[in-house]
């Protein structure tokens, strides 16, 4: 069987890597669409050795369609998913429009995979937060074996999680701390070259950035509603690769070996986990792969069943497009997605 798939926002960062891992994992496509805003109409993108040209969102005939990868934003997938969904084409969103409702499925196929089922009520799936979906691979084999009671997590995200424009600030700063020629911050509130930035999305009314409030209400949604977590979310100028730094409260007891090799089994998770210099992954090592990465295992002799873990992961792959890629992976090998060609 071979589906029709679009792909909306196909000339951003995220909808690049859509096209690059269809390709690259072999998906059962007969048709792959590539969609974008009236101004891209026309313009190349890359599926493997082929070149596609976009074609118009708004004008689009979603008809015979099977799949819609939605990475357009928050505002044109709540304008478009619905109308899409409409036609039968059922639309993975990577956006927050549709995250946090009720009867819309928040999936990582490593976690949660049978929630998949629950598409059929709007004919919509949601994508979680790039920093959201790396830290529930980690955290669903640990749940499983020795029960989370509360975690402590400190992010350092790419400003690729940002877009393109936030890439080329970066690397317009650092060119112009050279040359004397500093640009002013547009994307960003401050200097992100060799800086920092505690500060990802709006500030809430408690002082917490929606960016940390999407981190604990998805990991509740995805994972367990009983989990306790706190967050803090920090730009750094890397330009992709997401890291964490992440503190976890047991019910059970747990060492260090335990932790390692229930992690080595678990889908999705790579450990590298050498007490050396360099014995552990980078965001650099990172990009461009699937995985997520696992090192500095070590326990917390703080708290009663304490463990730190540090992961990191390839935020437009596992946090964007690979994690899309595979919902519809799941969705096909769970017999739930017919071609409507056939």
């Amino acid at each position: 069987m071979s589906y029709r798939i679009a792909v909306a926002g196909a000339t951003g960062n995220v909808g690049q890597e859509m096209l690059a891992i269809l390709e690259e994992r072999l998906f059962p496509a007969s048709e792959v669409i590539p969609l974008a805003s009236s101004r891209s109409v026309g313009r190349d993108v890359s599926y493997g050795d082929r070149i596609l040209k976009c074609k118009d969102l708004a004008n689009f005939d979603f008809t015979g369609v099977d799949l819609c990868l939605m990475s357009a934003g928050g505002d044109v997938s709540r304008e478009w998913s619905p109308k899409i969904a409409a036609k039968g084409c059922v639309v993975i969103d990577n956006s927050s429009a549709f995250r946090y409702e009720a009867d819309v499925p928040l999936v990582v196929p490593e976690v949660n995979a049978s929630d998949v089922d629950g598409f059929a009520q709007r004919n919509i799936i949601a994508n979680p937060n790039c920093s959201t979906a790396q830290l529930v691979v980690a955290l669903k084999p640990l749940h499983d074996a020795f029960g989370i009671k509360r975690v402590v997590v400190s992010t350092y995200q790419s400003v690729s999680g940002a877009g393109k424009e936030a890439i080329d600030e970066l690397w317009n700063q650092t060119k112009g701390i050279f040359v004397t020629d500093m640009p002013t911050p547009k994307v960003f509130p401050r200097q992100i070259a060799f800086n920092v930035i505690p500060h990802i999305d709006t500030f809430m009314e408690d002082g917490t950035t929606r960016e940390e409030w999407k981190m604990v209400a998805e990991t509740k949604k995805i994972l367990d509603p009983k989990i306790k977590l706190t967050a803090t979310c920090v730009r750094v100028p890397v330009f992709v690769g997401h890291s964490e730094a992440i503190n976890i409260e047991f019910e059970k007891p747990v060492n260090v070996e335990e932790a390692r090799n229930v992690l080595r089994e678990a889908p999705g998770c790579m450990v590298i986990d050498k007490h050396i210099d360099g014995g552990y992954v980078t965001p650099i090592e990172c990009v461009g792969d699937f995985a997520t990465f696992i090192s500095r295992i070590r326990e917390d002799i703080t708290v009663e069943n304490g463990l730190n873990i540090w992961v990191v992961s390839d935020n437009l792959r596992k946090g964007a497009a690979l994690n899309t890629v595979q919902i519809a992976e799941t969705m096909i090998n769970r017999g739930l997605l017919k071609p409507k060609a056939a």
